[in-house]
């Protein structure tokens, strides 16, 4: 499907908008698959810090990480306002655990500024680019580098 007001040629990316705190982020919509309100966890021994636990979804089990504490912002204390985004990363789904979703939007790929040269490496491996719209930035996450594989199978 592509938008006839797009001129150049890139195909055009929906996104879904999510806050954390006071920063806005977002990843592509097609890598989400439901999003739910917040349930309490069980937790794993030995799993990362910023894997919450698991909860059970529909029969199976589904590693929640703290996305707040994944990109080095102070970890959540869930609230019922808060949400479990369920994205598929790489071939498992994971709940991502965040304050709340604000919005759908579509952006060509020429509307990604590049992340800054100044941001840590940390931030680089997180975050593909900033997107300016409607004087919010809105930070582009790689969300196929927030869970390293092994994280996965401890939470599993």
């Amino acid at each position: 499907m592509t938008d006839p007001a797009n001129t150049s040629g890139k195909p055009a990316q929906e996104l879904i908008a999510f806050r954390i705190g006071e920063q806005e982020f977002c990843v592509e919509v097609m890598s989400v698959r439901e999003i739910r309100g917040w349930t309490p966890v069980t937790p794993v021994p030995q799993a990362p810090s910023f894997v919450r636990g698991i909860v059970n979804l529909r029969g199976t089990l589904l590693p929640i990480v703290d996305l707040a504490a994944r990109l080095g912002y102070p970890s959540a204390e869930p609230t019922a306002r808060h949400v479990i985004m369920v994205a598929q990363v790489d071939q498992q789904n994971i709940g991502l655990l965040v304050d709340g979703v604000s919005d759908i939007f579509t952006i060509e790929e020429g509307d990604i500024q590049p992340t800054p040269d100044v941001a840590s490496e940390m931030a680089r491996t997180f975050v593909r680019g900033v997107i300016i719209m409607d004087k919010r930035m809105i930070s582009l996450v790689a969300i196929e580098n927030i869970v390293p594989p092994a994280a996965l199978e401890v939470a599993a």
